[in-house]
């Protein structure tokens, strides 16, 4: 199959992407051509939303077929191979990107509920474990992105490597989860805006700030993005390392009497002994691993990314591996000192209106048990933004997927624009036009309206995750079996395949979890039958949508499961000639000292 590519499609993917200007030393026809006209900023601005001529290549691929029901896989690798995306992104907005995409309410707030419901040492063990699932499927997405940088990332791989209805069912989650978030996320930043002005009605207001601040930041295309997640993951790092810091001080002389005052007595983990470090038992750790799932989602974007940046092949390894191990150091670290400084049995914890309550947030809570006056209110403006970044990273993360998606006729083909300036303008646009439904933070169902819009994205990282393992182990399979070896890999997760099947059977570990918790919740003797069905459906919304999904797509467009032997393995594939490149590099780790080597294995 993929000898009878016709040679047009034999070429790199820097040559792919040679028409954009960004992408090349040399100018570009249209801006050769416009040197010579001096333009005014108006008419510059409104041909940068023009389609470039030479990005229709995409389109004409797969245009044949549009009105048969059958899926040309071929024809869809193609497209997302020649997407016209442009490389603006760095390895530092890289490493900043999965960071800000992971770093958010998940840790600051949701976090509290984890600890009232499991304790101390479920929360720890949780978080560790699934950092550790993590580790595997981030390394996994590596293998890949590197090999095939092309738009839509993990999707394209379940549609390549798995079966296209598959990829349909998980590109669509994948962008319901984004688009479903950036609503989201602004209601909990007018949520965290009550921490000092407690006024429904000035909602609506913040609501049009921060979905403006977010949709400008987008439009000025993906540099602008990468800036901006930059910026908003600097100060969320460094807010996370000084509560770090802080947390010690006050583990060692900020124990409190039994009265709540501050005494100055070394705390140690006396609060591991009473109240004590379980909770609820089992079910109480199972229902922390669902936490620490939905904790962890954004991480993947970094895979998503690889498509916009200029050189996956030297950047993404280096991100991916220490992005992930930043990562895993905040939230553990972090996590462990929430543990010594908050009992389990606070009421505080529990008595938040939703999910992105900062009243609720045990990394507040344990600054005001330690008398410390002004510090809560500069956490909870660390929240807001790091709300506000992952609202950044829902429009990033939901127009590419969607835009990619069109690429592979799974979507409308409208979506499919991308304009001189490398954005999937309509995609943007559709995806901000859903942040409206924030306005609903303004209403009396304000939290009704948080919840079911969380019931929608809560699983779907699960499903991501698991997807990105399975695609890598069908992927090294079919690798091994059409004459390759591992050697020709510019980047080879360091895990393998081992590591992608503890991954896979780690993520339907957690689906089984949720599904008990959500079924039987943790202190579901005092709710009500009806309360009891709603929960389920909250927790566990998303798998009958990515079922129905994957069933209603597999019988209108007659898919089937793609053999290994018939597996596309060279479209999109980037650095055509890296063999002997990856050989004189390995050559040369091997002069490397122990030390060196341990650190390029973990970073």
């Amino acid at each position: 199959m993929n000898n009878k590519l016709p040679p047009s499609f034999r070429i790199d993917m820097d040559d792919k992407k040679a028409w954009s200007p960004e992408s090349s030393s040399e100018p570009s026809a249209f801006e050769g051509d416009m040197h010579q006209v001096k333009r005014t900023f108006t008419r510059r601005l409104t041909e940068s939303f023009k389609r470039d001529p030479n990005a229709s290549v995409t389109r004409s691929s797969i245009s044949a077929g549009d009105n048969h029901h059958h899926y040309d896989a071929e024809a869809a690798a193609q497209a997302t191979a020649m997407s016209p995306l442009l490389r603006r992104l760095k390895g530092r907005h890289l490493q900043m990107i999965a960071i800000g995409g992971s770093i958010g309410t998940g840790l600051f707030v949701s976090s509290g509920r984890a600890l009232a419901y499991g304790g101390p040492a479920s929360l720890l063990i949780a978080f560790t474990l699934t950092g550790c699932m993590l580790y595997c499927t981030v390394q996994a997405l590596g293998e890949l992105a590197v090999l095939f940088p092309v738009a839509g990332s993990f999707a394209a791989y379940s549609t390549r490597f798995l079966d296209p209805a598959w990829g349909f069912a998980m590109g669509w989650n994948y962008a319901m989860q984004w688009l479903v978030v950036l609503p989201l996320e602004i209601v909990s930043a007018s949520i965290t805006v009550d921490y000092w002005i407690q006024n429904v009605s000035l909602n609506a207001a913040w609501v049009a700030i921060f979905l403006v601040m977010i949709a400008v930041i987008n439009f000025f295309g993906v540099k602008a993005y990468g800036e901006a997640e930059f910026v908003f993951s600097v100060i969320k790092v460094t807010a996370v390392i000084g509560y770090i810091l802080l947390g010690v001080l006050v583990n060692i002389m900020g124990g409190v009497d039994s009265n709540g005052r501050a005494d100055g007595s070394y705390m140690g983990f006396r609060l591991w002994h009473h109240p004590g470090a379980f909770h609820n038992g089992f079910k109480g750790l199972c229902s922390t691993f669902v936490t620490a799932a939905f904790a962890f989602a954004g991480t993947e974007l970094v895979g998503l990314a690889a498509a916009e940046t200029e050189n996956p092949r030297k950047t993404l390894p280096t991100a991916i591996k220490q992005v992930f191990w930043r990562i895993t150091l905040f939230y553990i670290v972090s996590l462990l000192i929430v543990g010594t400084l908050v009992p389990y049995d606070d009421p505080r914890l529990l008595n938040g209106q939703s999910n992105a309550d900062t009243k609720a947030s045990p990394f507040v809570i344990s600054i005001q048990n330690a008398g410390l006056a002004v510090l809560p209110s500069v956490m909870n403006v660390v929240i807001m933004i790091s709300v506000l970044s992952v609202g950044n990273s829902s429009i990033y993360g939901s127009s590419r997927t969607l835009a990619a998606l069109a690429e592979q006729r799974q979507a409308p083909s409208f979506l499919a624009y991308i304009d001189r300036k490398g954005r999937p303008l309509y995609a943007i646009i559709i995806s901000t036009a859903l942040g409206f439904l924030a306005f609903l933070a303004a209403s009396a169902k304000q939290q009704d309206a948080f919840n079911w819009m969380l019931a929608l994205s809560g699983l779907s990282s699960i499903f991501t995750w698991g997807s990105i393992c399975l695609a890598h182990i069908r992927f090294r399979k079919a690798w091994i079996e059409q004459g390759h070896t591992l050697d020709e890999l510019a980047f080879r997760s360091p895990v393998g395949v081992v590591g992608s099947w503890i991954g896979l059977g780690f993520n339907i570990i957690v689906l089984i979890a949720q599904f008990w918790t959500g079924f039987s919740p943790v202190g579901y003797a005092s709710e009500s039958a009806s309360d009891l069905v709603i929960n389920f459906f909250q927790a566990y919304l998303a798998a009958p949508v990515v079922v129905i999904m994957y069933i209603g797509y597999k019988v209108y467009m007659r898919t089937s499961i793609i053999k290994t032997r018939d597996m596309d393995l060279f479209t999109g594939k980037r650095e055509m000639n890296v063999k002997s490149l990856v050989a004189e590099e390995r050559a040369d780790r091997l002069n490397w000292p122990t030390w060196k080597k341990v650190y390029k294995f973990l970073c």
